[in-house]
């Protein structure tokens, strides 16, 4: 019987491994950098790409966009892989979905994507804040088209209702690692209560997405079989991308994926039927989302791949 690799912070710190040349990524540079520089910080808001330590921070704000993080930076939650803060969150402010929709008009962006921290101890998790964020910014920018990538509000129906009825183009929810390794990645989440929150929002009419992150000791097994119980709760779109240590304190990287491994995966993804498959190793959720949004864009550019192939 195989045994299955074991995450251990302890190991990590005495063997640590060398990121390999597919992973280096450009700094921050640019006129456009710069001004989305300026308005995420006259606007006094958060964003995952800095929360985060997202690789592609530089290339997206480079391009006028990022994804915007509200309900604050400090998260209920103590998610072995993310770079957020854990604590104690600083109140509600019941401006910040005005103050984010008029961030995103004088960016002139065309696709927005918001996405928030867990909010476990409010009553509605966050849920109000949410639905009043879509709807001012529709309101304001109703050419916009949105991205939002929720928490599971715990799979409480009626807080995962409320952003269906605000209707964003595109709703994601991040599976984030396989069914075994769920409780040492996402200490306070449940995978198959993260698969019912798909499910919930595919019923309401949304069009679904998720994520995963490799490297933390999934065996490619494990991630085709999470790929189809995505497919069966109904997900149009999955990203998948490299695990990276945030810091020391985080769970290591077991192992870094190679470039055609994340290819293969792309395949099998179109094979079971998404209609949207990125796949690599600086894939993050919503890098390139924007394309992310057009039904069968994907599909019809794997299928033409194919096409030229056999011609």
């Amino acid at each position: 019987m195989q045994e299955l690799p074991i995450i251990n912070k302890v190991a990590e710190t005495e063997t640590k491994i060398k990121k390999p040349n597919w992973l280096r990524v450009k700094l921050p540079t640019g006129e456009n950098y710069k001004h989305v520089r300026g308005l995420v910080d006259n606007h006094k808001l958060h964003t995952i790409c800095e929360s985060g330590n997202c690789p592609n921070m530089g290339e997206c704000w480079g391009e006028g966009t990022a994804t915007f993080m509200i309900l604050g930076n400090v998260c209920t939650r103590s998610c072995g892989f993310c770079a957020v803060a854990t604590g104690r969150p600083e109140p509600v402010d019941w401006d910040e979905p005005q103050r984010v929709a008029e961030a995103i008009y004088l960016m002139k962006v065309k696709h927005a994507v918001i996405t928030s921290v867990d909010r476990d101890e409010l009553k509605d998790q966050g849920s109000i804040i949410w639905q009043n964020t879509i709807k001012a910014v529709k309101t304001l920018t109703p050419d916009t088209t949105l991205e939002t990538l929720i928490p599971d509000f715990k799979g409480k129906a009626e807080d995962i209702q409320r952003v269906i009825d605000a209707a964003p183009e595109v709703v994601s929810h991040n599976i984030e690692t396989v069914e075994r390794l769920t409780r040492q990645v996402r200490i306070q989440a449940k995978y198959w209560r993260s698969m019912e929150t798909l499910k919930i929002l595919k019923a309401g009419g949304m069009r679904t997405k998720s994520g995963i992150m490799l490297g933390l000791g999934e065996t490619k097994e494990e991630v085709v079989q999470t790929l189809k119980d995505l497919r069966n709760s109904g997900v149009d779109v999955i990203t998948m991308g490299q695990y990276l240590q945030p810091t020391r304190k985080h769970l290591p990287v077991i192992r870094f994926v190679h470039p055609d491994e994340f290819a293969e995966l792309r395949e099998i993804g179109y094979q079971l039927g998404f209609d949207y498959v990125e796949s690599g190793p600086l894939v993050r959720s919503s890098y390139h989302s924007d394309k992310h949004v057009l039904p069968g864009y994907g599909r019809g550019v794997w299928e033409a791949e194919k096409a030229a192939i056999v011609s």
